[in-house]
């Protein structure tokens, strides 16, 4: 089973006490994922068009829950205010009432509606993607405000005749699913994020490694050629005392770093005393080239 199926599960058996909240989330499913049916301009039946069971269950929960009743499509469209105050039915490509979500509690609701019927995730050991597919861009507008109320950012980008509402940074979308009530879903997210971020770090640090132990070995490597250089055209019993002791201990010791070549040096040198060494050995074998 996919990771979004398992969030829209988990969401499925999250039911709000508050009856306003409830109310919330059931406008939100009957707006995105219903039809309404019409006889003679009046609202007959409510048919659920959304392929996921998670839907129809959850709608049915909340009917029972908030009406106790299993039908009467009048009535339910009333009660979440589909139909305006003259009892004409609203165009479901408008928002849904605003007044439904004044309290924070209710857009909680729901966006938990709106995720159900419009949402999908990302396998997040692939990636982070979390997104709203909607058909009108009034649907996009008022989702993206809803998840902007928690102080998350999502974006809307048009999709062919689509309008997507989405997240993309982990961050965000550890938020939203807490906003939501996707609780166990979000601990799954969040050990996954943890495991790839120490994943990511230990790479880092062993490439930051490598790429050191490279530039070591590549440093030595231009030394003791230099050094042979010398060697080779002017005789290292010709060097300067310092100059002829460091040589000697370089071609000895290849390998060593120049903490380690410092301390094989009598008397011992430092660091930076072994850089300036080898450094000027270096310089006297560009002359040579030269």
């Amino acid at each position: 089973m996919s990771f979004s199926l398992n969030v829209k599960e988990e969401l499925e058996k999250v039911i709000p006490n508050s009856r306003h909240c409830q109310v919330a989330e059931l406008a939100a499913i009957i707006h995105f994922g219903c039809k309404i049916g019409m006889n003679n301009g009046s609202p007959e039946k409510v048919t659920i068009i959304s392929e996921n069971s998670s839907v129809s269950r959850k709608y049915f929960t909340l009917l029972k829950k908030t009406f106790i009743i299993n039908g009467i499509a009048e009535k339910i469209l009333q009660a979440v205010k589909v139909l305006d105050e003259s009892g004409h039915l609203h165009s479901l490509a408008e928002e849904v009432n605003p007044v439904l979500l004044k309290n924070s509690c209710c857009r909680r609701s729901f966006l938990r509606g709106a995720f159900l019927c419009l949402g999908s995730m990302s396998d997040p050991n692939k990636g982070y993607h979390l997104e709203f597919v909607c058909e009108y861009e009034a649907w996009a507008e008022q989702i993206r405000q809803m998840i902007g109320s928690f102080d998350i950012e999502a974006r809307i980008i048009r999709r062919k005749k689509y309008y997507v509402v989405y997240l993309k940074e982990g961050a965000g979308i550890v938020d939203l699913l807490n906003v939501m009530g996707a609780h166990r879903c979000l601990m799954q997210l969040e050990t996954l994020r943890v495991e790839k971020e120490v994943r990511n770090s230990i790479n880092r640090q062993v490439n930051c490694e490598a790429a050191n132990i490279t530039k070591t070995v590549n440093a030595a490597n231009k030394q003791i050629e230099d050094i042979k250089l010398l060697q080779k055209h002017y005789g290292l019993s010709n060097l300067p005392e310092n100059l002829r002791q460091m040589a000697e201990i370089r071609l000895e010791h290849p390998e060593s770093s120049l903490q380690e070549l410092g301390g094989f040096l009598n008397p011992p040198v430092g660091k930076s005393g072994v850089n300036h060494r080898l450094r000027k050995l270096s310089e006297m074998a560009e002359k040579i080239r030269a």
